[in-house]
């Protein structure tokens, strides 16, 4: 059995950056967009951020439930890791110089 992650400290989100994860959001909301689509760009902008503040900014941005918010959180991380493991997106991780 795994053992469970040790929480994160509480590092303060970074206020600016998720205000406009969360305004892109509301804009592909109002162009017709799905909230996949919504949620996705929300995640791309925020995902070094703490899971209670990507779920809140799904509730605000994406027009979801807080357990709708949840569901995608889990579904967009899955989704950049697997992408990230393909080689389709570059990692947000900084690259390591051997030397």
């Amino acid at each position: 059995m795994r053992k469970k992650s040790e929480p994160t400290t509480n590092i303060e989100p970074n206020e600016e950056i998720v205000k406009a994860a969360i305004a892109e959001g509301k804009a592909l909301i109002d162009q017709g967009k799905t909230k996949v689509e919504a949620a996705m760009a929300i995640y791309a902008k925020i995902e070094e951020e703490s899971q209670e503040t990507i779920v809140k900014a799904f509730v605000d941005g994406a027009t979801l439930t807080e357990k709708g918010a949840l569901t995608y959180w889990y579904n967009c991380r899955r989704k950049v890791r697997k992408q990230r493991l393909l080689g389709q997106i570059e990692s947000g991780a900084p690259t390591v110089k051997e030397g």
